[in-house]
């Protein structure tokens, strides 16, 4: 029994894996490529790289209250590990990529800045490839939920 949920929990932990090593080599790469506060056409105007640090939550909310999100963020991959412990489905999907920006980049802990560097028009948001990642997760939980399946056992 012990090995059969071992095996249902391997390809979830690979993913999560691969995903938060997207997330924190593309930070990486932004760091040494991109100059701060400066636009860099990537698809033309519809995506741009543009290098910036958020201490606030998604859409720039919550100014100044860092460890705040860092706090919740915390409370929030501990609730998704026990969920994913739980489940028979394999649609929880987390990624901790900004939590460790805010346990490790500077100002420091509990603190740090997130690494934002993708930049759509329209005054949109600059993001990362965790946030797609986050917002990817929920949209395919609240499809999930509308349709009626059951996400708890």
């Amino acid at each position: 029994m012990a090995k059969r949920s071992t095996l249902k929990l391997t390809p979830f932990f690979a993913l999560s894996l691969a995903l938060l090593l997207a997330d924190q080599l593309s930070k990486m790469w932004a760091l040494d490529n991109l100059q701060p506060y400066v636009g860099v056409p990537f698809i033309g105007d519809v995506l741009k790289l543009y290098l910036v640090w958020n201490d606030s939550a998604a859409f720039s909310i919550g100014f100044g209250v860092t460890w705040i999100f860092t706090l919740i963020s915390s409370l929030a991959a501990l609730v998704i590990l026990i969920l994913i412990l739980k489940t028979r489905s394999n649609i929880w999907r987390g990624v901790i990529g900004n939590l460790i920006d805010r346990l490790f980049r500077e100002p420091g802990f509990p603190s740090g800045k997130v690494v934002d560097f993708l930049q759509l028009p329209f005054g949109f948001p600059v993001f990362n490839v965790a946030d797609i990642c986050i917002t990817g997760s929920m949209t395919i939980v609240v499809i999930l939920i509308m349709r009626g399946q059951k996400l708890l056992p």
